[in-house]
């Protein structure tokens, strides 16, 4: 008779231990989702010199040149607040634009319809060039209280102020356009720097930080975070006196990716895979 009720047994000898397991624990383990955007992976297909005097602001491609601007820290008396081309064997900037340093500190730069805009720190102006003379033909004023990194999306200039708002200005009135407000799932984005506009979406150093985050420009999200902890730790040990990585160019021709750093020996050109 008892052979006849052993699988019920059983079945209710699973059950009870079950229960008794969920009840001990208080609740039943739930999967551990991060909070991290998904990471951008790269491959490094080149590495070429760079001035480790150049304090880098603006970093990028125009008409297949690379071409750079800086700015000069009180406390480094060898910076200069300088633009131009950058040679890809020495590294040396070959300048076109130079600030003086008693009064301006150059920031983030970028070309758009025949002239080049330039940002400087904490006068809240903006300089402008003809793109072939490089000859200074005006200056505008900017809304935010500082001046960083600088892009375009072929329309607007796309400022960053080192918060986590990124100001679109009309290129003609200067004029704000609209703020987009820059997120990821923690909330707020701050020390936006560097930017670069590439493939349709935005690209941003976070300044004191290894990191390069991608953000859509519809709604400010990052969309995914590009870590280069390896490269700094390489270029800090060739060089102690490097600082933070700052500098993003595309070359849509190429379709390749220069990233450098404030007084960084190297440039190392990249692709990035997702």
């Amino acid at each position: 008779m008892l052979k006849k009720y052993l699988p019920l047994i059983a079945f209710l000898l699973f059950i009870s231990c079950h229960s008794s397991t969920s009840t001990e624990s208080g609740s039943i383990a739930e999967p551990v989702v991060s909070n991290e955007p998904p990471a951008i992976t790269y491959t490094i297909l080149k590495t070429f010199p760079h001035d480790n005097k150049s304090y880098t602001e603006g970093f990028l491609v125009h008409n297949g040149k690379l071409y750079e601007s800086s700015g000069a820290p009180e406390g480094i008396e060898y910076t200069r607040s300088i633009f131009g081309v950058v040679d890809s064997t020495t590294g040396n900037i070959d300048v076109k634009i130079k600030l003086d340093r008693e009064k301006y500190f150059g920031e983030g730069v970028v070309f758009l319809k025949g002239k080049i805009y330039q940002l400087t720190y904490k006068n809240q102006v903006g300089f402008i060039y003809n793109e072939k003379t490089f000859k200074n033909i005006g200056r505008f004023a900017f809304p935010t209280v500082e001046g960083w990194g600088m892009t375009t999306d072929g329309t607007s200039l796309i400022m960053s102020d080192g918060t986590s708002n990124l100001t679109y200005l009309d290129p003609n009135t200067f004029k704000t356009v609209r703020i987009l407000g820059v997120t990821n799932n923690n909330g707020p984005v701050g020390n936006l720097n560097e930017l670069e506009f590439i493939k349709g979406s935005l690209f941003a150093n976070i300044y004191e930080s290894t990191d390069i985050v991608r953000i859509d420009p519809q709604t400010g999200k990052v969309t995914g975070k590009a870590d280069f902890s390896s490269l700094d730790k390489e270029v800090k040990t060739k060089y102690p006196d490097a600082e933070y990585l700052n500098g993003i160019a595309y070359d849509s021709t190429k379709d390749i990716i220069y990233i450098t750093g404030k007084l960084w020996p190297n440039i190392y050109e990249l692709r990035f895979n997702n």
